[in-house]
């Protein structure tokens, strides 16, 4: 049992250096997750781990701590509907409003170990007509540094693959490496990776057409929440696509987004949209 004042810490550590919120009943979690680096240390407990990251020069210990608390689970073509209104939806209209020497930028924050954005760089491999001879740039980013040197690998189990992978898309798109499959160098190159965690500044991310921020705000408590909605809008045009996870909303925190038309999907909100909506509620 962790003392409860080491507890506490933790919560306060980890809700600052990740914005992850730990309630009081997640101790058997902070354990599973933390005594194996506790071991690694030499520390006989997680308690011992905590009074350790309050010291100078725990720097590595504090790294390894966040990413064992932070690493996620993801699969391939995770919930199908975001991928459906990528192909349908907004593909489309960014590539109806955009020149053809623009290229369209896509980032997958959160991206774990890289499912995400090697689906939509494979559909975009798959369905040639849907880029339309267009230049893609695909940015996926994580607090965790271990699983960002996993995703630029491309290297995943037998299990991994089978989880919401076609065996189309296995074969064509992917070689056996052992026991493993890695992604093809093609799709690879298609994503770049870089370490972000999402409570710091977007720091040179430059402008994207559309955001993957799925299934990490529930994470948050709602200032935080707020805030990440409101730093991610400074980097889209007005036309730009936000995509949530299925328990994720903007309703309540923001006014800076609209909901569209498909489940999950938002959009800036523009100065006109927001003064047409002032003016139907007088």
């Amino acid at each position: 049992m962790i003392p409860q004042a080491d507890y506490e810490y933790l919560q306060r550590f980890l809700k600052t250096k990740s914005g992850l919120a730990l309630s009081p009943d997640k101790q058997y979690l902070l354990e599973s997750r933390l005594n194996p680096i506790a071991r690694e240390f030499g520390l006989k407990s997680v308690g011992e781990l905590a009074q350790f990251l309050r010291r100078p020069g725990s720097e590595k210990a504090a790294d390894k701590v966040v990413d064992a608390m932070t690493t996620n689970e993801s699969l391939f073509f995770r919930d199908k509907h975001p991928f459906e209104a990528f192909t349908n939806r907004m593909l489309p209209t960014l590539l109806a409003n955009r020149p053809s020497h623009q290229p369209i930028r896509i980032w997958c924050a959160a991206a774990s170990s890289g499912q995400e954005p090697y689906s939509l760089a494979m559909l975009l491999a798959e369905n040639p007509a849907l880029s339309a001879g267009r230049r893609f740039e695909i940015i996926g980013t994580d607090i965790s540094t271990e699983i960002i040197e996993k995703a630029k690998r491309g290297i995943y189990s037998q299990f991994e693959v089978q989880r919401g992978l076609s065996v189309h898309y296995l074969v064509r798109y992917f070689s056996k490496v052992g026991d493993d499959w890695q992604v093809s160098d093609k799709i690879r190159q298609a994503v770049s990776y870089r370490k972000l965690n999402l409570l710091d500044p977007f720091v040179g991310m430059g402008q994207f057409d559309i955001v993957f921020c799925r299934n990490v705000l529930i994470y948050f408590d709602n200032d935080q929440k707020i805030d990440v909605l409101n730093r991610i809008v400074k980097l889209m045009p007005s036309d730009g696509f936000l995509v949530l996870g299925g328990a994720e909303s903007v309703i309540g925190l923001t006014d800076k987004f609209q909901p569209d038309t498909s489940r999950c999907l938002f959009r800036p909100q523009t100065t006109a949209t927001a003064g047409n909506r002032l003016a139907a509620a007088r």
